[in-house]
């Protein structure tokens, strides 16, 4: 990976607030915040436990629908419908 790319990648993390960087002299120290990585980390959590609920719930719906239902075929093109 070159220079170049690694620092556009931490370009990116930086916007996001996920890195802080800094500058002492000559070297740029790239910092983790990691209370931002806590945040998204709960935030990711929660929408987790609400899809899984919301998967839970269809099951129950696919469950409880009747096992012999017929499929309606599409019309066929050129006859009424």
């Amino acid at each position: 990976m070159t220079v170049q790319a690694v620092s556009k990648h931490l370009k990116v993390l930086e916007d996001a607030g996920l890195v802080s960087r800094s500058r002492e002299a000559q070297r740029r120290p790239v910092h983790l915040e990691a209370n931002v990585f806590d945040l998204m980390t709960k935030w990711i959590e929660r929408y987790r436990q609400q899809a899984e609920e919301r998967y839970r719930r269809l099951d129950d719906v696919l469950r409880a629908m009747p096992d012999a239902v017929e499929p309606v075929p599409p019309p066929q093109k050129g006859t009424p419908s």
